[in-house]
């Protein structure tokens, strides 16, 4: 009986069954964090690289599938944008599936991540197109123009909302409160009208309700998922309107932060209001998302092209536990390391301790500046890409 168990667990591992995908935007619990255990950043090795044209997209891996995005243009004004499936573990083409698309002035691209759910992949591109696609084949099932069909404008830096899938339904940071879409026929669900920001929807449970964060132009709004209806709000302005890291819920808490000197702070959610627990500058976060560990929060501090530095602190009270001075980046976690992206291309792999910084490697992974992706870890491989549409798969696994 032990052996056939034993057989059972070997089947399913082999099939994928315990795989360690990375399916959507943030990982499968939509933290930054994944739950890999067994890699080695000490003999990381270059497996292959993919030139994907310009953006910022991340990647979303299931299986042996990869799935990202890429933009090629002429001009600074127009172009187009290309939905890649990738083989996860050679980088070879599997199907792409290009569109018109505005390039983006200066930082061009698309700046959402594809996500997986089903047999659907579903993509936003910086103008709010939002298209479904058969994640085999590529074949387009539908599309919408949420910004038209809502009656909301774009922003300064293009839509930058990954879709967030929750039940039949897509949400997504767009108008003033969000959006959220049937993702089987892309028809409106609810809506808002006003200035969202470049942070992604965070969902989450509350009193037997499944709410939505959304950080947008004018600060934190809770919304009912279901409905769209508004439960509570913050004010958190910013230079420029920029709230681009997605908020943490923490239990009953909810931690925030923005950059351009305006700093982050903690709130608390239990009532159904949004009360200030403790706000503090140790931790300004432009866009690079945080990471909250064990009562710590790590993330990167300033602004890009910048002396950015990685920064614990504590989710008590705000206080700075250790920095390192490493330029800006992005991060997410694995296995107790943080696993770090500079901007410059370095590749960092830090223990999550608060006592200290214990940098266990780096290495540099040739993509130079700027790289402003985190990074995804997925069944033994990190990936990570610069603003040019160089994408690299490192080889982690033992």
């Amino acid at each position: 009986m032990k052996n056939w168990m034993l057989y059972l667990t070997v089947a399913a591992a082999a099939a994928g069954g315990y795989a360690n995908d990375w399916p959507v935007w943030r990982g499968p619990d939509g933290n930054g964090i994944s739950k890999e255990t067994g890699w080695d950043s000490s003999g990381a090795k270059t497996l292959w690289t993919k030139e994907l044209g310009a953006g910022y997209s991340s990647v979303s891996v299931k299986g042996d599938k990869l799935y990202t995005m890429g933009h090629e243009s002429a001009d600074d004004k127009a172009g187009k944008d290309t939905v890649y499936c990738l083989d996860a573990k050679t980088g070879k083409e599997v199907w792409s599936y290009s569109y018109a698309s505005q390039t983006g002035g200066k930082y061009k691209g698309p700046r959402a991540t594809p996500v997986i759910d089903g047999d659907c992949v579903y993509t936003v591109s910086q103008d709010g197109l939002v298209i479904c696609l058969d994640a085999a084949s590529g074949k387009i099932k539908w599309q919408a123009d949420v910004p038209g069909k809502t009656g909301n404008k774009n922003i300064r830096w293009g839509i930058s909302s990954s879709a967030v899938i929750e039940g039949n339904m897509i949400l997504l940071n767009i108008g003033s409160a969000g959006v959220a879409l049937d993702k089987n026929s892309g028809s409106i669900k609810w809506s808002s009208v006003g200035a969202p920001s470049y942070a992604s929807p965070v969902v989450f449970d509350r009193a037997d309700k499944r709410c939505a964060a959304m950080f947008t132009a004018s600060g934190l709004q809770t919304v009912d998922a279901k409905t769209g209806k508004q439960i509570a709000s913050i004010e958190w302005i910013t230079k420029f309107d920029i709230n681009g890291a997605d908020p943490l819920v923490i239990g009953d808490k909810i931690f925030i932060s923005s950059g351009y000197d305006r700093g982050c702070a903690m709130l608390d959610f239990s009532s159904g209001e949004l009360n200030k627990l403790w706000e503090s500058t140790a931790l300004k976060t432009q866009f690079s998302s945080c990471v909250y560990i064990d009562g710590y929060i790590y993330g990167i501090d300033g602004q890009t092209k910048s002396k950015g530095t990685l920064r614990c602190i504590s989710a008590a009270d705000g206080s700075e536990k250790w920095s390192e001075q490493i330029g800006f980046g992005s991060l997410i976690a694995a296995d107790g390391k943080l696993i770090v992206l500079g901007e410059s291309g370095t590749l960092y792999f830090a223990a999550t301790a608060p006592d200290k910084y214990n940098e266990i490697s780096k290495m540099d992974t040739g993509l130079g500046q700027l790289c402003w992706t985190p990074p995804v870890l997925a069944n033994g491989i990190i990936y990570c890409r610069n603003d040019k549409g160089t994408l690299v798969a490192i080889n982690v696994s033992k």
